[in-house]
C-alpha cells in the first residue's frame, strides 16, 4: 500500500471543508425557505401566480423623500494635466 503523501492529505483536507461550507450555505437555503409566506392550500391553484401571497401592510404610504427630484450638479474644480499640441498643460478644470 502506499504511503500517504501530503498533496493527497491536502487534497483530502480541501475536499472536507468544501462539503462543510456547502452544507452550511444548504443549512442557510432551508431556513430561508421556511420563513417564506406560502398559500396554504397548494392543490386548488389554478395559475402560477396563485403561489404568492400579497404583502400586509397597514398603514398609509410613507411620504416621499425630501428634496424629491432631480439630484443638484455639482461642480467641482480639480487641477488636471493634459497635452496640447505635444506640450503637458495643466490647470484648473
Amino acid at each position: 500500500m502506499n504511503a500517504p503523501t501530503r498533496r493527497a492529505f491536502l487534497g483530502l483536507t480541501q475536499n472536507a471543508v468544501v462539503a462543510a461550507a456547502i452544507g452550511a450555505v444548504g443549512v442557510h437555503f432551508v431556513r430561508v425557505a421556511e420563513a417564506m409566506p406560502i398559500d396554504s392550500d397548494l392543490a386548488k391553484t389554478g395559475k402560477p401566480t396563485d403561489f404568492v401571497r400579497r404583502a400586509q401592510w397597514w398603514g398609509p404610504p410613507p411620504p416621499p423623500h425630501p428634496g424629491w427630484g432631480p439630484p443638484h450638479r455639482r461642480r467641482r474644480r480639480r487641477w488636471v494635466c493634459w497635452w496640447h499640441r505635444g506640450r503637458r498643460v495643466c490647470g484648473w478644470r
